[in-house]
């Protein structure tokens, strides 16, 4: 059996430490990385067109980079294009950023953070590393630069560069998730080794626990020392049996029925768009699908409040075949991992509900894995990750300085 290690945070003195290291370092840097993004949107299109022969070799393989002028501060940052596979072994092709310190690396390499994005939608152009600050969004990269670690953050399969949709798709992003590590000791510039850490949060803790599951198969030359999320996407039947009837399901579900709906409606009955939405919902869901979530929440409030309170699905999708199966069979815990794993969970997120994060953690801990789970009392689903960092890295110092210690024991 694993440990299970249940903390409840209290963020005081190191909550407001880490505000004004932040605080700090956003004015020091911000201006040269405006500057930087701006050169650079000129040409950012040009990055993401990919040839019909791009997708073939080795999963990891670099295709292309470029190197990017706003980086934050002491570092330096890359767009890439690397090859990856889908749940079924296709080749595909996708983008991302890494990122580096200009600190010398140690001598063996640096460690590289693969970093799994929250939901941002689901089109192209919705593409954390497309955006004006590919930075942004990564939780915590300052920190993890200065810790000396190389970050990769992964766009997914369909995003960014043309592909299928992986919204969801948990083994999918898990290879995505995957493969920008590979795709990072690729480039030689960032000195990297085979240590990996995956961290992720909501929609990117499904993509770093399905990493997780997968590494020792599908990536054995990485050597990986700990995973960690927050409000992680781990329970798919739990999230839409929590939001079937709300903004949130609608939103969520226009994303992921239209991704499962491309992925395996050639191969499994039933999974066509008309198998589980009313036509109002269908109707809908090419709009809902161009807009981005973050920029976009009034548009897609308008578009999808019409269909709250039972007019979005003709059935419960979490009680319905096939689409019970599907949300189960892309749901994390099926399969254990030798690597620590943290999890945090803000008891005020109205979206990946904390009772469902607890049971998960309770699972991952019964399938030998050693778990921390930390409770934040007033983290919501957008905050938990930014309020999980000193936890998180104190947790993180603690097993990379003595992997031993943490290990599973067989």
């Amino acid at each position: 059996m694993g440990m299970l290690r249940r903390h409840g945070f209290r963020i005081v003195a190191t909550f407001f430490a880490l505000t004004l290291a932040i605080l700090g370092t956003v004015v020091a840097s911000t201006g040269i990385r405006v500057l930087g993004n701006a050169v650079e949107r000129a040409g950012v299109d040009d990055f993401y067109v990919a040839t019909p022969g791009d997708a073939v070799g080795a999963p990891g393989s670099v295709v292309k980079t470029d190197a990017l002028l706003g980086a934050p501060l002491a570092a330096r940052g890359w767009r890439i294009m690397y090859r990856t596979t889908d749940l079924n072994g296709a080749p595909q092709v996708a983008t991302g950023v890494l990122v580096v310190p200009l600190t010398p690396p140690p001598a063996e390499g640096r460690t590289v953070v693969s970093w799994g994005h929250p939901t941002t939608g689901a089109a192209r152009g919705c593409a954390p590393s497309y955006g004006f600050d590919p930075y942004l969004g990564i939780e915590g990269l300052r920190f993890l630069l200065d810790r000396g670690y190389a970050v990769a953050a992964t766009d997914y399969i369909g995003m960014g560069v043309a592909g299928p949709d992986s919204y969801l798709v948990g083994e999918s992003a898990g290879r995505a998730v995957l493969d920008a590590v590979r795709a990072a000791r690729s480039v030689e510039a960032a000195d990297t080794s085979d240590r990996v850490v995956l961290w992720g949060h909501s929609q990117g803790g499904q993509a770093a626990l399905f990493a997780a599951e997968s590494a020792a198969s599908y990536a054995p030359e990485l050597d990986l020392r700990a995973v960690a999320v927050a409000a992680p996407a781990a329970d798919l039947l739990g999230l839409m049996a929590a939001h079937l009837d709300d903004i949130s399901g609608v939103t969520i579900g226009s994303y992921a029925f239209d991704a499962y709906a491309e992925i395996y409606g050639d191969s499994v009955s039933g999974t066509q768009l008309s198998d589980i939405l009313t036509p109002e919902a269908i109707d809908i869901l090419p709009r809902m699908n161009e807009l981005c979530l973050l920029t976009s929440i009034p548009e897609l409030h308008r578009l999808g409040e019409p269909l709250v309170d039972g007019n979005f699905t003709t059935a419960d999708p979490t009680t319905t075949s096939p689409w019970r199966e599907l949300f189960a069979e892309n749901s994390a815990g099926s399969r254990s991992f030798d690597a620590p794993l943290f999890i945090a969970q803000g008891l005020d997120d109205e979206l990946v509900v904390p009772a469902d994060t607890l049971r998960f953690a309770r699972h991952e801990a019964g399938l030998g894995i050693d778990v921390t789970y930390q409770e934040i009392s007033f983290a919501t689903h957008g905050t938990v990750a930014y309020l999980a960092l000193p936890g998180m890295l104190q947790w993180l110092d603690r097993v990379l300085a003595d992997p031993a210690e943490v290990r599973p024991k067989s």
